[in-house]
């Protein structure tokens, strides 16, 4: 019997997800054995080319992490979900837009300026800027575009699961690599982990005080955090009241606030908004002067709270005068 056939793609996103399925460390070699692997760039030498020429539907399953922000990615995702049964948006930058969407408070242009102008480490007098196309001797070469806004997978084709995380836990893929094979899936659109919050299972749980108030926020690098406490009854924001549980209190356990990756849980539609009203809540300040103090304490407040989720937001991006926003 053939095996299922499987595909690994990489989108934009930093290549943690492409580590996190070496992290299966044995279990690869399981999930290796399986399936078939048509496609996984960063790993085996497949061309477009072999995928175009599969039939459509015959792979069961693609797992595209990063979301999209080139015309070549969003090529990519468009055959990709043509020859595939089941496109499964995996890490947070495909369920969310993750660290690459915080550039869409910024044009297009604003990116190329700092990337290709005034930051410390450049040289370039000439304010040379990628180009579509470039005449060179061999001929004229083409590059990708750059949109001027970062897409999560589903705003560019239609997903059927999510496996969330900055990076994906090596628990949760063994659990999705089984429920394909065993054909065990959740009904269409579900995220692949518990629809619970972080703060419900989080080993500082008992630490909280039945009333919860603060009236100062203190940054991380400038706290002693107690490694028993629970951040927010320290005065340190953590989001794990509006993330979702299943990461494995990986940050938690290394002393860290938690910052998102997980995204919402099912009921909640803007991650970002349901962490500043949970917030908001055990603020204990009625002096608007010390409110502002408190609220100028966090420099970056947008940034923060929607560190991994401003692309899949309701806010989506920065608006601009002149945007032109991709249909």
């Amino acid at each position: 019997m053939a095996k299922p056939k499987v595909a690994i793609y990489w989108n934009a996103s930093c290549g943690g997800c492409e580590e996190a399925w070496v992290d299966l460390n044995e279990d690869i070699l399981a999930v290796a054995d399986a399936v078939d692997i048509v496609l996984w760039p960063v790993a085996l030498d497949f061309k477009k080319s072999h995928v175009e020429a599969l039939d459509d539907g015959e792979i069961a399953v693609s797992f595209l992490n990063g979301g999209v922000r080139t015309s070549e990615q969003e090529e990519w995702s468009h055959l990709l979900r043509r020859k595939s049964g089941l496109i499964i948006a995996f890490g947070a930058c495909a369920h969310l837009g993750g660290i690459p969407g915080l550039a869409n408070f910024y044009t297009k242009d604003d990116i190329f300026e700092a990337a290709y102008g005034y930051l410390p480490t450049v040289e370039n007098k000439e304010g040379t800027t990628p180009q579509l196309t470039t005449k060179m001797p061999e001929g004229e070469l083409e590059l990708p575009e750059i949109y001027d806004t970062v897409y999560p997978l589903d705003q560019i084709i239609d997903v059927d699961y999510y496996i969330p995380g900055c990076t994906v836990p090596a628990d949760l893929i063994m659990e999705a690599v089984t429920a394909v094979l065993k054909g065990e899936l959740p009904p269409k659109g579900s995220v692949l982990a518990p629809s619970k919050s972080l703060c419900d299972e989080c080993d500082r749980n008992d630490s909280k005080p039945d009333k919860m108030e603060i009236t100062e926020l203190k940054r991380p690098h400038l706290t002693f955090m107690d490694p028993e406490k629970c951040f927010l009854a320290e005065g340190v924001i953590c989001m794990g009241p509006a993330t979702r549980a299943g990461c494995g209190q990986r940050c938690i356990n290394a002393n860290m606030p938690c910052r998102g990756c997980f995204g919402p849980t099912d009921d909640v539609k803007d991650h970002g908004a349901k962490f500043l009203s949970a917030l908001a809540s055990i603020i204990e300040i009625n002096d608007p002067e010390e409110m502002d103090r408190l609220v100028e304490s966090i420099p970056d407040p947008s940034g923060l709270s929607y560190m991994y989720s401003l692309a899949s937001s309701l806010l989506a991006r920065k608006r601009f005068e002149r945007e032109t926003v991709k249909a």
